[in-house]
């Protein structure tokens, strides 16, 4: 796939994105997306460690690598 269209699918994914408690550690903040985008490309957005994805869950994390990459296209295309 074009590199231009998975970064697209990443600033999409955080742009309908939403923070909310950590489940797990009480007072940490997540950045969540839910996975409605093609599995081959939110796959290699985990290998590329920009998010992480459980198989239970219907959405998916974003790390501070893939937060810092969407906002970085956000300034590119906006």
């Amino acid at each position: 796939m074009d590199e231009r269209l998975k970064d697209l699918n990443l600033l999409v994914l955080y742009l309908s994105g939403w923070e909310e408690d950590s489940r797990k550690n009480p007072g940490q903040k997540l950045f969540r997306s839910w996975k409605g985008y093609p599995f081959e490309i939110l796959n290699e957005f985990e290998q590329r460690q920009l998010i992480t994805q459980h198989w239970k869950s219907k959405s998916v994390v974003f790390t501070e690598a893939g937060k810092r990459r969407a906002e970085e296209l956000m300034r590119k295309y906006f």
